[in-house]
């Protein structure tokens, strides 16, 4: 982790959601995001990873205050945007802004880009109509569009194009911190690598910080400096990018790592392999919640919840972990 004054800082940041078990069942109660604390660095990229149903999305709608959390402190600049006042402040919002997943979803079909672009200028200030028009030619330039597409509607550009238009319209407001959840997951592989330059880039000239949330380890591993391991929830092991490529010691990011298929055959991990399905959030395993999976479990794991700890100057939940 930098040694920079943290932009963005979570601690002990938490979502309970109260759900139905069924007719006449009562009801449960979902951790989706159980104590995750982090800080990110002004110009630096955090990387959330782990398998679907981990907590990643209810993270990024955490971090964009699209919903508040149930408990924890998520400070800006040192102010605390977990409350509600805080959250509704229309300077904080426009700092943290949000990439989705699929540019065709996140864009308005009836609106042009354009229109889409304006949108957000109009609502957060008060820039007359020239002034936005000029913002808009420069975003777009900046994206690698021409400017001529601004007419266009979404279902007239290719996937690449959409999301250099949804990275425009998430940039135009001069964002400090920008969430990117699963950005090129959607897009050919020919594709991926001019998105992912295009944010560095902008990183680069703007000093944005990123909280880059994907599966993908191989797309991890090209933009991130930071990592933050999750698990059903919870954090498993959290700091240096690469340190944590190099050495990984939670028996979890181990398995992903092993997974990942490096060009490379002296980079290669040996295959991890963990058998059953990710546990259900309304019931999930007592103590470790890995250890229903995880082919290194001991007894103590079974009764036990793991805290993160330090080791080797990283943050690991694992029993088995020695430091």
């Amino acid at each position: 982790m930098s040694a920079q004054p943290p932009i963005l800082q979570a601690e002990a940041l938490t979502r309970h959601y109260s759900v139905s078990r069924g007719l006449f069942k009562g009801r449960a109660l979902v951790k989706a995001l159980d104590g995750v604390s982090f800080s990110i660095a002004r110009g630096r990229t955090l990387a959330v990873v782990g398998e679907s149903g981990c907590g990643k999305s209810t993270l990024a709608r955490q971090l964009t205050m699209i919903e508040p959390p149930t408990s924890g402190r998520l400070l800006i600049d040192g102010v605390d945007v977990a409350t509600r006042s805080a959250a509704r402040n229309p300077e904080l919002r426009r700092r943290v802004q949000i990439v989705f997943q699929n540019p065709y979803a996140s864009l308005n079909p009836r609106n042009t880009i354009a229109a889409s672009l304006h949108e957000p200028l109009i609502i957060n200030t008060r820039l007359p109509a020239a002034a936005r028009r000029e913002r808009i030619e420069a975003i777009l330039e900046r994206v690698g569009l021409r400017s001529e597409l601004a007419q266009r509607y979404p279902h007239m550009l290719s996937g690449g194009q959409l999301q250099r238009a949804a990275i425009a319209r998430a940039m135009i407001l001069d964002p400090a911190i920008v969430v990117a959840d699963e950005p090129v997951s959607a897009l050919d592989v020919s594709i991926q690598a001019q998105i992912l330059n295009l944010f560095m880039d902008m990183q680069d000239s703007a000093g944005i910080s990123y909280v880059f949330i994907s599966h993908n380890l191989g797309v991890v591993e090209h933009i991130a400096h930071d990592l933050l391991v999750m698990y059903l929830g919870s954090a498993v092991e959290y700091g240096d990018k690469q340190s944590i490529f190099a050495s990984p010691m939670h028996p979890y990011t181990r398995v992903l790592m092993s997974a990942t298929l490096a060009i490379r055959r002296e980079d290669r991990q040996k295959r991890i392999r963990i058998t059953g399905e990710l546990p259900s959030p309304l019931n999930p395993p007592p103590g470790c919640t890995f250890h229903t999976r995880c082919p290194f479990a001991e007894e103590r794991c079974r009764r036990e919840a793991p805290a993160l700890r330090q080791v080797a100057g990283r943050q690991v939940a694992c029993h088995i972990v020695a430091g």
